[in-house]
């Protein structure tokens, strides 16, 4: 470290290294987040010159690197990991204080940050949503939504970067961080295609043993990671090879039906969890798709129970109205959710 990154000026101080200043967390977390200094730069309306300067200044002033600077981007050093995991604890307690101070002052009104991920069932989302905007309207609080991935230890809950969220739960409730609150909403299942001839699709149902065998085209996982990884470990439990096949053609059913059907291997088509597992099944051949039947899996045992989470530590205003939706995102005849942690 060089010298002039010391503070020599204040009596007592010499030899103490120059304050850490907020912009150079946000700045850092910025980066580790994009991957890569140029899209870090445009996502927070620098330069990219100007980035690296601070990033570069942040780093003498801890007095090690904290990236790794490759040709396809930046990673995190083992002290970056640590200091991002501070940073945002940081940034988050400095926007919530400074909103909390505007709120006292009748600035603005208290707001509930939740994440909607992509791949959520439809009728899941819209009842949630519903159901947090009312609770949210009687007790005079914005909902802000947030569409973003849930990892299956919801990080970015736990991390402060938003307050509540619409995930799965993959791990038991024991292995779940103490600080999370966590509502069970339901047992939801896939859908799977498989080619008209195959010898299930006269049965209506299939065996995992019996798909390890086909092509399971699913995913990708970076929609999903947390429901990719869990079947993925299932799907193992009989065949240690087997790999999902990633989808060539995103948000497009038909088509990859069409691609599935006309493939060399006999292929199969997974959903994500979308049907509630307590549903009826529908009649076998009530839907075929260019030579590819919807069959059921046999015993259920892909599955995700939807969740709604949040940090025990939330003001107590924002977790009455998440304590107070949660029981109203249901369908009807199903059971009303139970909360796995208080």
């Amino acid at each position: 470290m060089k010298a002039a990154d010391w503070d020599h000026g204040a009596p007592g101080t010499a030899g103490a290294p120059l304050a850490i200043e907020l912009r150079h967390l946000r700045y850092f977390a910025a980066l580790a987040d994009a991957g890569s200094f140029t899209r870090a730069a445009a996502r927070m309306f620098i330069s990219q010159p100007t980035l690296s300067q601070q990033i570069r200044r942040l780093e003498a002033i801890i007095g090690t690197p904290l990236f790794q600077r490759q040709r396809d981007g930046v990673r995190l050093t083992p002290a970056g990991e640590v200091l991002l995991d501070a940073s945002r604890a940081v940034l988050s307690l400095m926007e919530q204080g400074v909103s909390r101070t505007r709120q006292e002052a009748g600035l603005e009104r208290q707001r509930l940050r939740v994440i909607v991920p992509p791949g959520l069932p439809d009728t899941l989302a819209v009842e949630a949503a519903s159901a947090l905007r009312s609770a949210a309207a009687a007790a005079d609080v914005d909902l802000a939504w947030l569409e973003i991935p849930l990892d299956d230890e919801f990080s970015p809950i736990r991390e402060h970067r938003a307050d509540a969220g619409l995930g799965w739960l993959t791990a038991r409730p024991g292995e779940l961080p103490a600080s999370l609150v966590v509502v069970s909403l339901g047992d939801f299942e896939p859908r799977v295609w498989i080619p008209a001839a195959h010898a299930a699709a006269r049965r209506g149902r299939i065996s995992l043993d019996e798909m390890t065998r086909m092509d399971v085209i699913h995913g990708p996982r970076r929609a999903d990671p947390a429901t990719y990884d869990a079947w993925a470990r299932v799907l193992r439990t009989v065949d240690p090879r087997f790999e999902f096949t990633d989808p060539p053609f995103r948000r497009l059913r038909e088509m990859t039906l069409a691609f599935a059907a006309t493939a060399d291997r006999p292929t199969a088509v997974l959903t994500g969890p979308i049907i509630l597992a307590e549903d009826e099944p529908e009649p076998i051949r009530s839907t075929i798709t260019h030579d590819m039947v919807r069959v059921s899996l046999e015993g259920q045992p892909l599955t995700a129970t939807a969740a709604l989470v949040w940090n025990s530590d939330l003001p107590a205003p924002l977790q009455r109205i998440l304590a107070d939706a949660g029981p109203s995102i249901t369908r009807p005849g199903q059971q009303k959710p139970a909360a796995i942690r208080p």
